[in-house]
């Protein structure tokens, strides 16, 4: 018989960590002296520049993309391929943005894997290494965490695992050393450029080998041909897309996502960047012209559904597109600092009854008052009750609270003003002046979140095909024990696949 899950943060304070009786014991699979991971820390900010370098300058991940699929044409595989699988019913979990190799990313661990039991595959949707990507990294950040998960695991690099040029990625998933080097900017500042440029770090190869050890069961490899590719099962086609440092596409990876998105049978769509987001629509572009979500929404492409990483919070939008819905999803809560929720506004682009965020927004405002009150040493005026927080959100966005757990509470003028502080927009926004210190302000709010005690609001996804029905479920990681052997369950959506294919 089925233990009974624990219930959601939607429908008591504790489902979401709050008041958390005992830290989980995910402590247990961590290194004997993991560093602790900040991204405050000058030094982590200075190797992640090459974000700011690719925005600025160019982003050069389409041409060395080319360059490191024709390494792969040279092997004997088709880096191109389809790879076909045979089972009619199967089950996978998608986990984003996981790498931080501390306490945060560690705590996932043990309701992934009893969630995942039988499970016949694992996705990470983006940033699979922070803070660049480095192969240096992958022993702690990689090979550690997911040693006790026995399936395969494929990938779909983020922007961080592109800041090496995508070379630790390519190393430890398909053992190429040879690393492409980008081609060079171009203009009077193509100089200044390539002198800020990160280069990859020297590889510990003998390190790297003894991780290898974690993971090297037969059933734990993967078959993965290239940094994009497509698993074709009877029921459902997987595809997943490399979208490099900005987001976008090359010609060649477009025009292989027309080939295998073309035709009746269903699709899912994993992507390194989301295409709804934040209550905006990122349809990603494509080199030379169009964008993914034109091929997602062709009704001839028949896809039900799009997942994405990169932003670290759950979030899902059922867009109405002609006569049908679509499923697009925010998944990046796999182990990076969070992301708010409660800078979200009120829903235009679907019903706000039908958005879904994990975190709840009153939590994750309620998260951030207390960071802000502990970081600033104004806890008095900053921190705020969950109870607090979702009614100061309820008031903003004119909305009744999420949770109903207890009565009501009427925000206070200082809640109020620390909704106000913290970024919770209004429902009806008027454009008027703002100090140029809330835009600095809020540059750096998520990322000083990185905190290492729970609750963490991290999250993952189980995905069941089985008949004709998809179900999508997503499932919290608070860090406390009582929700490691069951983890609450935070939304659940089946899509029929018959009708999609009809």
């Amino acid at each position: 018989m089925q233990a009974p899950e624990s219930p959601s943060s939607r429908r008591t304070a504790q489902g979401a960590g709050w008041g958390c009786r005992e830290p989980g014991t995910f402590v247990e699979l961590m290194p004997g002296t993991p560093p602790r991971f900040t991204w405050l820390r000058p030094s982590v900010l200075w190797a992640s520049r090459n974000d700011v370098i690719a925005k600025w300058f160019g982003d050069p991940s389409d041409d060395v993309r080319r360059r490191w699929v024709a390494a792969l044409r040279e092997g004997d595989a088709d880096p191109l391929r389809v790879v076909d699988r045979s089972e009619p019913e199967f089950s996978f979990l998608v986990v984003g943005d996981t790498g931080e190799g501390d306490k945060s990313q560690y705590a996932v661990v043990p309701g992934l894997l009893n969630i995942g039991a039988g499970t016949d595959f694992m996705v990470i949707s983006s940033d699979v290494i922070y803070p660049t990507g480095s192969v240096n990294d992958y022993p702690d950040k990689f090979f550690r965490p997911y040693q006790g998960y026995p399936a395969p695991i494929y990938a779909i690099p983020g922007n961080h695992d592109w800041y090496d040029g995508l070379g630790g990625f390519m190393r430890v998933f398909f053992g190429l050393a040879d690393q492409p080097e980008p081609s060079p900017w171009r203009g009077p500042f193509g100089r200044l450029a390539r002198l800020l440029w990160r280069r990859p770090d020297r590889p510990d190869l003998a390190a790297l080998d003894e991780a290898r050890k974690m993971r090297s069961a037969p059933g734990q490899q993967a078959d993965q041909p290239a940094p994009y590719w497509a698993l074709d099962f009877p029921a459902l086609r997987v595809v997943g897309i490399d979208t490099g440092i900005v987001g976008g596409i090359d010609r060649e990876q477009a025009e292989w996502l027309r080939g295998v998105s073309a035709g009746p049978k269903p699709k899912l769509l994993i992507t390194g960047k989301p295409i709804y987001v934040d209550g905006r629509h990122s349809p990603g572009p494509i080199e030379g012209g169009g964008t993914v979500d034109e091929i997602v929404r062709d009704p001839a492409n028949h896809y039900v559904a799009a997942i994405g990483g990169d932003i670290h919070n759950y979030q899902r939008y059922p867009v109405q597109v002609d006569d049908r819905v679509i499923q697009y999803l925010v998944s990046g809560g796999g182990g990076a600092f969070m992301h708010a929720t409660h800078t979200i506004p009120r829903q235009t682009l679907v019903d706000e009854g039908a958005f879904k965020c994990y975190p709840l927004r009153g939590d994750s405002l309620s998260f951030y008052s207390r960071l802000y009150g502990r970081r600033l040493r104004l806890r008095r005026l900053f921190e705020l009750s969950p109870e607090e927080a979702s009614a100061a959100i309820a008031r903003r966005l004119d909305m009744e609270p999420t949770r109903q757990d207890r009565e009501p509470v009427r925000p206070s003028l200082r809640a109020r003003a620390v909704a106000v502080m913290l970024g919770v927009p209004r429902r009806h926004r008027t454009r008027r002046l703002r100090f140029p210190v809330r835009k600095v302000f809020q540059r750096f709010r998520s990322e000083a979140a990185d905190w290492d005690t729970p609750p963490f609001f991290k999250s993952f996804l189980r995905l069941d095909v089985a008949g004709d029905r998809l179900r999508i479920r997503c499932f919290a990681a608070t860090g406390c024990r009582e929700h490691e052997l069951e983890p609450p369950l935070e939304d659940d959506i089946s899509i029929s696949l018959a009708a999609t294919a009809s």
